[in-house]
């Protein structure tokens, strides 16, 4: 019997070095053992014999066999994966919605795998067919904005879907975030209630940094405070990109005196510099307005008035909604707003 066991080890030991993908038949043979016996071990260890499981987990480690999760998953109809899209992984901005979210799902037994839409609709569908195809037990997304064929695909699907960092009424399954049209009203009304009778806004191209400056203008607008100069950047955000667009402001716009509004702490740190280079001075001559919140705003000279978004509660509700969901457990809610507050400090 012994001899019999080392052949089939030799076997297995032969196809390894052969390059061919290590199956549970390959690691039962190196085993000694019946394949049946090495997905018990693997589903059930507490049903087989110590000695044989010892056997089987041997093989596993000299061989590197990954159980087929999807295939299993599919059997069982859980994956314990949870898919997540963001726009960008070097945005900080996500970072701690992305940590809280993945903390909250760990803790309850799941895997997160992430994926990078870059800011684009057809990225984030392409990433999201990807992702679908590895079947997530649910699916988080940075946004509301998606394409139509997105759509279709993640409802085919029939998984929890939490959207995020947006609002509406109208939610593919559960919604977690805030008002971005309130943002930009809210902040006008600060900035003009501070005496500021001058106005700028510099916003990234995606389309909720776009919102937060639309609704930002309009309210300027409708409360007579004039027209407001609006200076865009390509979507994301960088301290570069901020000192460009406030040198344009001041270089062929004139803008010298009054306020900036920026659709994150990023670019506001960015017309910050560039502003105190050029020998204004803040808030008395430029005032300038962050977005975010970020571990930094409040430790700039002077420091930064932004306005806060707790990243960190968005993640974990948003998770707490699909662990809900994907067990068929009530969430009272389809739509959760977080709201949101402004951090008054020195630069406005």
């Amino acid at each position: 019997m012994d001899e019999v066991r080392r052949t089939k080890q030799r076997k297995a030991a032969r196809l390894l070095r052969s390059g061919a993908s290590v199956t549970i038949e390959s690691v039962a043979e190196r085993a000694g053992v019946a394949p049946a016996t090495v997905s018990r071990a693997l589903n059930h260890p507490h049903k087989v014999a110590p000695e044989t499981l010892a056997r089987v987990n041997q093989a596993i480690a000299q061989t590197g066999y990954l159980p087929n999760l999807v295939a299993g998953g599919l059997a069982s109809s859980r994956s314990r994966l949870f898919a997540a899209v963001v726009p960008s992984i070097a945005n900080l901005v996500y970072a701690e919605t992305i940590q809280s979210f993945t903390r909250r799902v760990r803790e309850k037994g799941y895997q997160v795998v992430l994926g990078e839409s870059g800011y684009d609709s057809q990225t984030e569908e392409d990433v999201v067919t990807a992702l679908l195809g590895r079947r997530p037990d649910a699916i988080f997304l940075i946004g509301i904005n998606h394409s139509l064929e997105c759509r279709r695909k993640l409802l085919a699907a029939k998984i929890p879907v939490a959207e995020t960092w947006d609002i509406t009424p109208t939610p593919l399954d559960v919604v977690v975030g805030y008002d971005h049209d309130k943002v930009g009203e809210a902040v006008a009304e600060y900035l003009l209630g501070r005496g500021h009778r001058a106005f700028a806004c510099v916003a990234a191209s995606d389309a909720r940094a776009l919102k937060r400056q639309a609704a930002f203008a309009a309210e300027i607008v409708r409360r007579g405070g004039g027209e407001v100069l609006l200076e865009t950047t390509l979507p994301g955000s960088s301290l570069e990109w901020g000192r460009q667009r406030m040198a344009a402001l001041i270089e062929e716009r004139g803008f010298t005196k009054g306020a900036v509004f920026c659709s994150s702490d990023f670019l506001a740190l960015g017309v910050l510099v560039e502003a105190q280079a050029r020998g204004l001075s803040v808030p008395g001559d430029v005032a300038v307005m962050g977005f975010g919140d970020l571990d930094f705003a409040a430790h700039t000279h002077p420091a930064m008035t932004t306005v806060k978004i707790d990243r960190t509660l968005m993640g974990a509700t948003a998770a707490d909604a699909l662990l809900a969901r994907v067990v068929d457990q009530p969430w009272p809610e389809s739509v959760v707003d977080l709201g949101f507050s402004i951090v008054a400090r020195a630069t406005a």
